[in-house]
């Protein structure tokens, strides 16, 4: 283009956006295939995209731009999408004249750079671009229009047509490749297609249509020119085509895009089962039109952009393992990765006891020398730097020595005789680490009998590959029709001649020998067991070993292959599993109202000392919410204590049992009198639940009386009593039975810690709920406090609330409950039990957390007197409460507290850690108040100290860098989640005392 002809063109732009928009600006060219695309940006700062459409192209496919653009501006506004500006005559499409006759249309622009050029992409980016196509496809389920149901070259659900022009692609490999894929689609995968979901899609996800944002989020998608009316799944298969180009992991890339689509719009199975080779497939059909249009416009440069990266990617494609893959997608959306394995199980477990011994059958029950081969072990350190031979000396010295009469092995990630070299490259990105079989050692020659009736189906010998030897596969059939396989290796050369594909073994039937080590690549002679599902098309070359990150789906190709041995000890590997798939799979498989602590940057704890937890990493994290582990998480007397009673007798304590009555008698004596029968649960919630109904039996009455925003406990009756919950997101409300009684908040409440009278004058609201009671003829079974408030806001009520509250309570008949399921055992410091710190006997006192560290555990105590109201006839009988394991560590848990002096301890760190955060209050506006009383501590935060403003943002800020930069866990309280709660195991250290006051103060001065 000529100088002159630039400054015509530039001149006629200018005079299209004054004439139809009414804007002044300068146009940027960008590319594109059909259309004149142009950046415009207008003298206010504003940006735009202007398009000038052929007016001799397609009307019904421009007419069906528009008109996606309007129905999605209606049905999904949210959505990152441009949205048309009308000119200033209305219309939406207005005539021009650029290099001929032209549509023009005028965009919002969106900010962003493309996917094929941005830095920052990540499997985030895969996520939020699933995300946005899975909202997009919902969008689109109810969009028709004429120009959608067209004959269109670039319709993945077309591709055959692309057979006939394969000679335009000039490379002889690229073309055997691209008719390789194109014959299978029409083979196998279009008529897979017919049942699954049609509608328009998009069909243009490209990296040069799609936009990221700094954070490598997508922030918008572009040019809607080529929807079409096709099968759902090939939106996600075009996505994913241009997704993974240039990512170090192809398959990641896909399975985070495919996940992220599936939890917005769920595929079907049959999609899953599709969709890698409907990403081949967009390759070839891109190759095939590349091909063509080159010939026929070689001088267009779009037509060449990321061809050279479509070649490439489809050539790492094809050194995946297809099938394997497919699993991978299927696991991905949450479908079982191989559809038979569960049924196949099922029956092998159904049918194990008639399974005949792999190796000598005489044997009925064999001994067995167990070989650990995983990480660390004393096995795997033995053999470190040993060759083969001295492997095998090694493993027949230790089953002589063992008496047994053979071995098991047993490989972990990353360790042991898996660790050769000769296992890498089952996938492009990860190495195959873990066992997916179980060996049997054995001497050479060892006859190996079929488990049950079998035909031969695979045979393979290694020999000029890795070395390995033969390795047979076994065909066999589940009562439903399940097909399966079973794997053997290492076996002998002559002992497998005579066998033939098809022939049908006998259960018990001897079909093979263990071959020498001299014709096994040297390696001890031994047998690989392996339970197969599928073989991924590799026949008798079937993988031995697996990739643990993908454990998931191996152990679904390969099961546990103990239930075929019936061995006395356990041949199964043990992977731990990330973080990642764990939150994954707690989603799928646990209910979500289970929260994870921490959610955006979740913890994976694997063990305990003291005051800490530690993760999978080794890393220390200083614990100071964990009241359930009072006495130090993992305390070695108690579980010692478990240990030794588990490994004599766990029974019900319908049988005598000193633990029992022990344990009884030395948790009454902790209480003031009368309080002196006890009924052992599981949990607080049971503790609770229990409770009420000793309430009612001996008053008579059904009505409750309940602190404002308290917790109780989990089960249906409780959560009536337990306005945090009821009267929260997803409550019904409080019932018709219960009664709420004001908080009593000296801090910001009406009564303040200046007020003498605070807490009688909070104690009236319970007179007056009482009061109520009795104006609609009702009197109160049950009134449930806290004696400190836990979900109220860590909050110690003030002086004589409880003493006023129980009198009202008690006049009316009422029973009083004091709930010190969070704060006993000593916690408070200054006394054994937080209602003895109000000077109250309540009637009935429920215990749970703390007491058993961690067991679960929990009491019920009361008086003699309601206890016998109780026993009315009908029995309570729990089958777990009060075992012998649980009452033994009941008493290691009292132990514990005596000898270490725990009460003592809360007292004094409670102080220095109130006094210190006291301290930081003079430097810090943002502390409110601190409260509490030993180490059950509430710090409320506030934007002012006058308005009382709360500060819940700057404490979810501070709790984060807190765990981040400090390795501190802590967590929020309250009504308005503005309290930090600081509730320690008691072993907490004047050391931890001090580091955490330090981190607290660095952190306060970060505030933004």
């Amino acid at each position: 283009m000529n100088d002159q002809h630039a400054l015509t063109e530039s001149a006629r732009l200018a005079a299209l956006l004054a004439a139809h928009y009414g804007l002044q600006g300068d146009c940027e060219p960008l590319p594109g295939e059909h259309d004149l695309n142009y950046r415009v940006r207008a003298g206010d700062g504003q940006q735009y995209l202007l398009k000038l459409h052929a007016a001799d192209g397609e009307p019904q496919v421009l007419a069906m731009q528009v008109a996606v653009l309007e129905h999605l501006a209606r049905v999904a506004p949210h959505l990152p999408v441009s949205r048309q500006l009308p000119s200033q005559q209305g219309g939406i499409l207005n005539a021009a004249e650029l290099r001929g006759p032209r549509q023009a249309r005028l965009l919002s622009w969106l900010d962003g750079t493309l996917w094929a050029k941005a830095q920052a992409r990540t499997a985030a980016s895969s996520a939020s671009l699933g995300r946005l196509l899975g909202e997009l496809d919902l969008a689109l389920q109810s969009f028709g229009h004429a120009g959608c149901r067209r004959a269109y070259d670039w319709d993945i659900g077309r591709a055959e047509v692309h057979l006939d022009h394969l000679a335009a692609i000039d490379d002889a490999d690229k073309r055997g490749v691209v008719q390789a894929i194109l014959e299978r689609f029409v083979q196998v995968v279009k008529p897979a297609l017919a049942g699954c979901p049609r509608q328009v899609i998009h069909n243009d996800a490209n990296d040069y249509n799609v936009l990221l944002d700094e954070q490598g989020a997508v922030s918008g998608l572009l040019d809607f020119g080529d929807m079409v009316e096709s099968w759902r799944i090939n939106e996600l298969a075009v996505a994913c085509a241009y997704a993974l180009i240039g990512a170090d992991d192809p398959v990641a890339t896909i399975l985070a895009l495919v996940e992220a689509y599936h939890e917005v719009n769920p595929l079907q199975p049959d999609e899953a089962e599709l969709l890698f080779d409907l990403i081949k497939t967009r390759y070839a059909v891109s190759i095939c039109m590349a091909a063509r249009q080159i010939r026929e416009t070689p001088d267009n440069p779009y037509l060449l952009v990321s061809q050279a990266d479509v070649w490439r990617e489809l050539q790492r494609l094809e050194r995946e393992n297809s099938r394997l893959v497919t699993l991978r997608i299927r696991d991905a959306c949450g479908f079982a990765p191989v559809p038979e394995a569960a049924a196949v199980m099922r029956w092998l477990e159904r049918n194990a006891h008639d399974f005949a011994p792999l190796l000598r059958p005489a044997v009925t029950a064999p001994r067995v020398r167990v070989f650990d081969f995983s990480a660390a072990s004393s096995d795997s350190r033995a053999i470190e730097g040993l060759d083969c031979a001295g492997m095998q000396t090694y493993i027949e010295a230790q089953i002589a020595a063992a008496g047994a009469d053979f071995g098991v092995g047993r490989y972990g990630e990353r360790r042991g005789l898996y660790s050769s070299a000769a296992y890498a490259g089952a996938t492009a990105q990860q190495r195959r680490d873990t066992h997916l079989g179980v060996d049997l050692f054995a001497p050479a020659g060892e006859a190996v009998h079929a488990p049950f009736a079998g035909v031969v189906a695979f045979f393979h010998d290694d020999a000029e590959d890795q070395g390995f030897g033969p390795t047979l596969l076994l065909e066999h059939r589940s009562d439903c029709g399940a097909r399966f396989w079973t794997l053997y290796g290492h076996l002998s050369r002559a002992s497998c001649a005579t066998l033939r594909v098809g022939q049908a073994l006998a259960r018990g039937e001897a079909f093979a020998r263990l071959g020498e080590r001299t014709e096994n690549g040297g390696w001890p002679t031994h047998l690989h067991f392996q339970l197969v599902t599928d073989h991924l098309g590799l026949q008798a070359r079937m993988y031995g070993v697996g990739v643990a990150q993908h454990w998931q789906v191996w152990r679904a190709v390969s099961p546990d292959p103990s239930v075929v041995l019936g061995l006395h000890v356990p041949c199964a590997v043990k992977v731990e599993r990330s973080k990642d798939w764990l939150v994954r799979q707690r989603h799928r498989r646990i209910g979500r109202s289970l929260s994870i602590a921490y959610g955006r940057e979740p913890l994976k704890i694997v063990g305990g000392e003291g005051a800490y937890l530690i993760d999978e990493q080794g890393k220390r994290w200083l614990d100071m919410v964990n009241n359930v582990c009072h006495v130090g998480h993992c305390h070695p007397r108690v579980v010692q204590a478990a240990q030794a009673q588990q490994a004599r007798l766990n029974t019900n304590a319908r049988y005598l049992h000193d633990s029992l009555v022990e344990y009884a008698e030395r948790l009454t004596a902790l209480l003031p009198e009368p309080l002196n029968v006890c009924f052992f649960v599981n949990s607080g919630s049971e503790a609770n639940d229990l409770a009420i109904r000793l309430a009612r039996a001996y008053t008579g009455q059904r009505d409750l009386i309940t602190v404002d925003h308290a917790y109780h406990g989990h089960l249906s009756s409780l959560i009536d009593v337990s306005p945090y919950k009821f009267n929260g997101q997803g409550g019904a409300g409080k019932p018709e039975h219960v009664w709420v009684s004001e908080l009593p908040d000296p801090y910001r409440g009406r009564f303040r810690y200046s007020d003498p009278e605070a807490g009688a004058k909070y104690a009236e609201d319970v007179a007056r709920q009482v009061a109520a009671m009795a104006e609609r003829g009702r009197k109160p079974a049950l009134f449930f406090s806290e004696g400190i408030l836990g979900t109220g806001g860590q909050l110690v009520a003030p002086p004589g609330y409880l003493q006023a509250a129980y009198s009202h309570v008690r006049a009316a008949g009422g029973l009083c409950l004091a709930d010190e399921v969070q704060v006993g055992f000593g916690r408070v410091g200054s006394h054994m039990w937080a209602f003895e710190t109000q000077g109250v006997v309540p009637d009935i006192v429920t215990l749970g957390k703390p007491i058993g560290n961690g067991h679960p555990m929990a009491a019920v105590i009361t008086t003699a007197e309601i206890a016998n109201a109780f026993a009315n006839g009908m029995e309570y009988f729990n089958t777990f409460g009060g075992n012998p394991v649980s009452a033994e560590i009941g008493l290691a848990v009292l132990d514990v507290i005596r000898d270490e002096r725990l009460m003592h301890r809360c007292a004094v760190l409670g102080e220095q850690l109130m006094a210190g955060v006291r301290g930081l209050a003079q430097k810090y506006p943002i502390i409110g108040d601190v409260r509490g009383i030993g180490l059950f501590i509430g710090i409320e935060l506030v934007r002012d100290r006058q308005t009382l403003e709360p500060a819940a943002a700057e404490l979810e800020f501070i709790i984060g860098e807190m765990k981040r930069e400090h390795g501190i866990l802590l967590s929020s309280e309250g009504p308005l989640h503005n309290v930090m709660k600081i509730k320690p195991p008691a072993s907490f250290s004047a050391q931890n005392c001090e580091q955490f006051l330090a981190a607290l103060d660095r952190v306060l001065a970060s505030l933004p």
